[in-house]
């Protein structure tokens, strides 16, 4: 994709996230006053919940990205900006299989490069010649955001853009007062020409203009004018709303808590998102102020970002997809899987295989709960809502217990091999250490063992066959608030990575 040096994305991050703003003050962002106590500061963040616009965000799990531009027909990753627009001329363009590729595997938003580095843009600007009104495709009369928006709302899909800040083709880029100009017009033709935008993605990406100057980005500007004319859209990942999670393998942490520390003053983040901790009880106990900043963890079903046919037999297997997935949608984070068309205009079918492999597993790992037919017995209350399949509603501790268990009880013994739980983020993410047992003879035995939960963890082990389980809460700030429970089982138990 970008394949920016990774510490300069998290250098950029620190220096301009700036978070929240004045519509999305609420529940999401919560000062520590210098009086506080450890104590205040952990009630403080088990409070701190999402926006609306980010629980939506965060209940689409899965999210596809398409790569595709100049790049595609050049074999580069990265454009100088000089390429000829002729280049561009996809010969079987059609947007309604990507669409239809993602919404067979369970993708349910795709974000389109609406512009890469090199300043190509795949919609006719006013602004620039250098775009799809410039090339051959549809004798110039062509717009690639056109038919992806369009497909999208026909096909009830979200939709987001990326538009990349570092402009390799516009003369003015350097130049920031006048940059800053164009750049907003661009956004502001997509925001407005193409119905409702679900998601702005940016990437720190910064250069050098022609005049020798590094271009700096008014993203206060950018938010503003995001805010006004889509209030809905998430703006990830220099935004507000969604952070990168620090890599772009497709693993995201063992421990991902969505509370983090922010600066008080100028709600600029106070963590190096690549660090392994984020928010814990040591990292908020110094805080000046929690926000709510979810994770979301990006890779390329390819080792490149822009299709090449050098790869085409280098798809990820539907068992290295699966990994990813449990280390990434399974890990309290959205993933955003990315799919770049090839020069025909279209996904290949390597990467569609790959996909329908994926979905095969998941559909059947997750077609069957076995708990739902299960007694469920606790020391709190409210169990049945464990099995409603309405994450709104949740099971809790009686009165201020921070700790909990929860009796699982098959009607006959049956192979598990995952572990899916999901917390009611609404109020909050509190669970902080959490082991799942099962009863073998008189003993119980460990399955498994985690740490977050978050708005979905899913723990795949080692198959036991049992019929009683019980899933032990050993830590939560406050009462842990668990909205759903599961007990699968993979289609096969020996995957290889």
């Amino acid at each position: 994709m970008r394949k920016i040096n990774l510490l300069l994305i998290a250098i950029l991050l620190v220096s301009c996230v700036k978070s929240p703003d004045k519509d999305n003050v609420g529940n999401n962002y919560v000062k520590i006053l210098p009086g506080d106590t450890e104590a205040d500061i952990i009630r403080k963040a088990a409070n701190v919940a999402p926006s609306e616009r980010q629980l939506r965000w965060q209940e689409l799990e899965f999210v596809a990205f398409f790569h595709f531009g100049m790049n595609t027909f050049t074999g580069r990753q990265w454009g100088e900006g000089n390429e000829d627009p002729a280049l561009f001329n996809p010969t079987s363009l059609d947007v309604h299989q990507w669409l239809k590729t993602c919404k067979d595997a369970g993708i349910k938003q795709v974000i389109l490069t609406c512009k890469h580095h090199d300043g190509f843009c795949l919609w006719p600007s006013k602004y620039t010649r250098h775009s799809v009104e410039s090339s051959p495709w549809k004798d110039g009369k062509g717009d690639v955001v056109r038919e992806m928006a369009d497909a999208c709302h026909e096909m009830d899909m979200g939709f987001g853009v990326y538009l990349s800040p570092w402009d390799r083709n516009t003369p003015v880029y350097g130049d920031s007062p006048r940059y800053n100009e164009y750049f907003t017009n661009q956004l502001r033709e997509l925001l407005t020409h193409y119905g409702k935008i679900d998601e702005v993605w940016f990437d720190g990406a910064c250069g050098e203009g022609p005049n020798g100057k590094r271009q700096v980005y008014d993203w206060e500007a950018y938010y503003s004018l995001i805010r006004e004319l889509q209030p809905g859209a998430v703006i990830a990942i220099m935004g507000p709303d969604v952070r990168w999670v620090g890599t772009e393998s497709g693993y995201g942490r063992e421990t991902e808590w969505s509370v983090i520390p922010m600066e008080a003053q100028n709600h600029i983040p106070e963590v190096d998102f690549m660090q392994e901790d984020l928010g814990s009880r040591s990292m908020i106990k110094e805080a000046k102020a929690l926000v709510w900043y979810p994770a979301e963890t990006d890779v390329s079903i390819r080792p490149g970002w822009f299709y090449d046919p050098m790869q085409d037999t280098r798809v990820k297997s539907p068992e290295k997809l699966l990994d990813i997935y449990f280390n990434s949608i399974g890990a309290n984070s959205v993933l955003l899987l990315n799919l770049p068309p090839d020069k025909r205009g279209l996904i290949h079918e390597n990467d569609v295989k790959a996909l329908q492999g994926l979905a095969a597993i998941t559909n059947k790992m997750l077609a069957e709960n076995y708990a739902e037919k299960a007694r469920l017995r606790s020391d709190g209350k409210n169990e049945q809502l464990l099995l409603d399949r309405d994450n709104t509603s949740y099971w809790t501790t009686k009165k201020e217990n921070e700790t909990g268990m929860i009796k699982i009880t098959l009607p006959e013994a049956q192979i598990i091999d995952v572990l899916a739980l999901q917390e009611n983020i609404r109020i909050g993410q509190r669970i902080e250490k959490f082991r799942l047992e099962y009863l073998e003879g008189s003993e119980w035995k460990l399955a498994t063992e985690g740490t977050t939960v978050g708005y979905k963890r899913l723990m795949w082990f080692e198959p036991v066959t049992a019929r009683d389980f019980r899933l032990v809460i050993e830590a939560s700030r406050l009462n842990p608030t668990l909205s759903e429970l599961g007990l699968h089982k993979l289609p096969y138990h020996d995957i290889n990575n």
